[in-house]
């Protein structure tokens, strides 16, 4: 038997439908039952009078989260939390769920919802979530595929730092020592010489003993890398996807959005080009809003916030220092203590979304690099060796999609932007 959905319902599909899904929540007065039904398309709310559904006794006591296949006729109603409901004829029992549902409609701390996880799944909250997570992604492949980039993927499991050895999480890989990928960008850049413009999506690792709303352990990463590619021009790729997957979602989920107060038309209004700061207009920012900050030091979460909070859309700062950069990095000509380097940062003290920068392309420079930060050449051999056989000038970027969904939700935890998140201090469930 086909059944029709609550999707498809909410879009305007009245008169009789059968529909099968999840007792969401529930309420009763007087001989009328009603249900919030959920189907993972959406929800809706079905009424029950005794007077014309068999069993109503048994179905007004049925659990929160039991699996039933409903008939009845749909219909628009103001009235109803979604402006449609569903007048129930018939109700057919799939599955009795226990009793006292974990997740009850009292305030839940957030760790008891990190403890229940999988069952907070099924909340508003995160079914809106996951469809923003995944409109984000299907955005970004959209640009990309109509860019000329092309996915690519790379091992997990790799021999050898790419952003400094105090953030790798060891493997015993048989006896040999390896790590879970912080990223794929040593491999990225390897790609580029057989496509061009490349980009992957896959999960990366930092062991950051990290406490603030903005770090994971482990997150979705989504790099890029392009040959024949100057700083520019990599950070015009970047505004433009932004701008791509923020109108996309704005467009097509602003009933989520706006589930968590963010205004769909704060993101329709981002325009490129983005605003450009170097590193030192961002120093001098940061002095005069009385924040004790001197140059060559890293911007961590506070002081990227201060700064974020001065800009109503993101934008780019650029030439960070040689020592807060990481080896690839390519100094520039004309300042060699500043990289060619920048990183995107999403207003409202959001803070990074992306970090990116011009490539070393150059054999010697980049041996000189990793000698002068004491790291063995020998780890690197295959990356050295790509500027031996065809090397070019290139770019490249990391977005964080988590960091990226936080902004577009506008949430203040980063920990509510991915279904299973993982902290310094939790690896379960």
């Amino acid at each position: 038997m086909e059944f029709d959905s609550v999707s498809e319902i909410l879009r305007g599909k009245t008169g009789k439908i059968s529909v099968h899904g999840w007792i969401h929540n529930k309420r009763s007065s007087g001989g009328v039952a009603f249900w919030i039904l959920r189907d993972g398309t959406g929800l809706i709310q079905c009424t029950l009078r005794k007077d014309s559904v068999k069993n109503f006794d048994e179905l007004e006591n049925l659990p929160q989260e039991s699996v039933v296949e409903i008939f009845g006729e749909a219909k628009k109603d103001p009235r109803a939390p979604e402006g449609y409901e569903i007048s129930v004829t018939s109700v057919k029992i799939l599955s009795k769920a226990a009793e006292e549902f974990p997740i009850g409609r009292k305030e839940h701390g957030p760790e008891f919802l990190m403890d229940n996880r999988h069952f907070w799944l099924r909340s508003r909250e995160m079914l809106a979530i996951t469809r923003i997570r995944a409109k984000v992604l299907q955005a970004a492949r959209e640009w990309f595929d109509k860019n000329g980039f092309i996915e690519v993927h790379t091992p997990i499991i790799v021999g050898a730092a790419v952003e400094g050895g105090s953030t790798l999480f060891p493997v015993n890989y048989f006896g040999q020592k390896a790590y879970l990928s912080q990223s794929w960008q040593l491999y990225g850049e390897a790609y580029i010489a057989a496509v061009g413009k490349c980009y992957t999506l896959a999960p990366s690792f930092r062991a950051e003993k990290s406490r603030t709303r903005r770090h994971l352990t482990e997150y979705w990463h989504m790099e890029a890398e392009a040959s024949f590619c100057d700083l520019e021009e990599i950070m015009k790729v970047e505004e433009e996807l932004i701008t791509y997957i923020a109108q996309k979602v704005a467009k097509e989920l602003p009933e989520d959005l706006k589930f968590f107060g963010r205004t769909p038309q704060d993101l329709l209004k981002i325009k490129t080009p983005y605003k450009r700061i170097t590193y030192d207009e961002a120093v001098e920012i940061l002095k005069k809003s009385g924040v004790k900050f001197s140059w060559g030091d890293d911007m961590g979460a506070d002081e990227e916030k201060i700064l974020a909070n001065k800009f109503e859309q993101p934008f780019f700062v650029t030439h960070y220092p040689k020592g807060v950069k990481a080896f690839y990095h390519k100094p520039d000509s004309k300042n060699p203590k500043v990289t060619l380097s920048n990183d995107l940062l999403a207003p409202e003290g959001y803070g990074e979304i992306i970090g990116s920068g011009e490539r070393i392309d150059d054999y010697n420079e980049l041996m000189k690099s990793l000698k002068e930060r004491k790291m063995n050449p020998k780890d690197y051999e295959f990356y050295l060796n790509l500027r031996k056989w065809g090397t070019v000038q290139h770019s490249g970027f990391g977005l964080g999609i988590e960091r990226l969904v936080m902004w577009l939700a506008h949430l203040e935890h980063i920990r509510d932007a991915i279904a299973f998140p993982r902290l310094i201090n939790r690896v379960t469930p």
